[in-house]
């Protein structure tokens, strides 16, 4: 018997692509195993940017309302375990290892990725848990993602931004048209985007879906006793979620915590999948508190997670241009009195320019990491300087084997008053928190 170690190893090997965009093959090993559907109601979740904390509030206001919810999210940071949840509690390893030999077994000699192989394997697992409502996490895209072999009951495009281009196209417009994949005829599509491509909704137009756009059929407002959330008209506030401190973070069931201003609109897109349900969920918007407290325990990890102070050290894993520009916004609205240093590393292929860019003048001085000991993928620390001084004129930097390495430089180097940001990638996050 393999071990869950052994499990994910073999996983992947058995495709000669780490990335294969397409369903036939996922789809009829899926078929094989029975079809298996993970829940009697299924959300699907995507978006460049902000899908993780949106599964968080729809899974908090759920449990709330008495629902049992299984959540299927990626990437992990420390352990697998914690792609799959139900009923907020991690799978073990044991019905991990006896779902991917069920997957194996249907498997034969069709090949799978190591994405495609987990989303089976979670499939079959939420199956057996029997959970009222299955939230499903896309990976890459939308229309060729290994999660749309299901037919969501309702579709939650978050955001649409610029990443992964070697895959999605150039522009907003292609990203817009893949993610817009996920929608289904007849069935409620939510939008978390202000001005999402013309491409997203003119598909969900062409195939008769129930469009829902922030702005324009929904929306929030800050209260100082919460989160007002209305439908169709402004006028009429539906919701109001109870709150104290400031306006900048949530905290949601058992104290956890989301930061950050732009999680209004993962709330209010969450309440908006919610409400378009209807009938077939209970649910309770009561779950969100706002409040000012940083130190509480962090409901994702490595979302603006806050791990120390006097220096401060917070860890977020930004890896693209909308994620930098939301946490620049972030420390904007929280200055510290010392030194901004920045812990930075990244994956070659994205766009190293616009993350450093948006943080700019903002990180007084950079700490670079090499990556490609953290992943194939990972950006090597010469081409890393290059990239962020071509983006940060004059950018004071220091470069480093290894996130650890920079990490306690930087540590070394500040002072009380000042803060350090580690970010850049999932690879950024998972060594820091190793280390603290």
């Amino acid at each position: 018997m393999k071990t869950l170690d052994e499990w994910l190893a073999y996983q992947q090997q058995i495709h000669a692509r780490g990335i294969d965009m397409g369903l036939e093959r996922v789809r009829e090993v899926w078929r094989r195993m029975g079809a298996p559907r993970p829940a009697p109601v299924v959300i699907t979740v995507g978006g460049t940017n902000g899908k993780g904390s949106t599964v968080a509030f729809l899974e908090a206001m759920l449990r709330a309302g008495g629902m049992r919810a299984a959540s299927y999210t990626s990437p992990h940071i420390l352990r697998y375990n914690e792609r799959v949840r139900v009923d907020d509690v991690e799978a073990d390893d044991a019905r991990l290892v006896a779902a991917f030999e069920r997957v194996e077994a249907a498997r034969g000699d069709t090949t799978l990725t190591y994405f495609e192989f987990g989303t089976l394997a979670a499939f079959d697992l939420f199956e057996r848990a029997r959970p009222d409502v299955a939230l499903l996490e896309v990976g890459l895209g939308g229309r060729l993602d290994a999660v749309n072999i299901v037919d969501a009951d309702c579709s939650v495009v978050v955001t649409v931004d610029l990443d992964h281009m070697d895959y999605l196209g150039p522009d907003r417009e292609s990203i817009g048209r893949e993610k817009a994949g996920i929608f289904r005829t007849g069935k409620p599509a939510i939008v978390g985007e202000t001005d999402p491509p013309a491409s997203l909704l003119e598909h969900a137009r062409a195939i008769g879906a129930r469009v829902e756009v922030l702005g324009r059929d929904f929306g929030w407002s800050p209260l100082s006793a919460g989160l007002q959330w209305w439908h169709r008209d402004p006028a009429q506030a539906r919701y109001v979620a109870p709150a104290a401190g400031d306006d900048s973070s949530f905290v949601l069931h058992d104290g956890l915590a989301l930061d950050g201003a732009f999680q209004y609109r993962n709330a209010a897109t969450a309440i908006a999948t919610l409400h378009a349900l209807g009938q077939r969920v209970r649910w309770d918007a009561r779950a969100l508190e706002k409040s000012g407290h940083t130190s509480a325990a962090p409901l994702l990890a490595g979302r603006l997670q806050h791990l120390g102070e006097r220096p401060g050290l917070v860890v977020d894993v930004a890896h693209n241009p909308q994620a930098a520009r939301e946490l620049a916004r972030w420390l904007d609205r929280h200055p510290v009195a010392g030194k901004v240093r920045a812990v930075f590393g990244a994956l070659a292929d994205k766009d190293v320019e616009g993350v450093a860019g948006a943080l700019g003048a903002r990180i007084d001085a950079w700490y670079l990491a090499d990556l490609t000991g953290e992943s194939p993928r990972g950006e090597s620390v010469g081409r890393l300087l290059a990239r962020v001084r071509a983006a940060v004129p004059g950018a004071f930097c220091g470069t480093f084997p290894d996130i650890p390495a920079a990490l306690a430089a930087a540590r070394a180097a500040a002072s009380p008053d000042d803060r350090i940001i580690a970010f850049g990638s999932f690879h950024v996050v998972a060594p820091v928190l190793r280390k603290v």
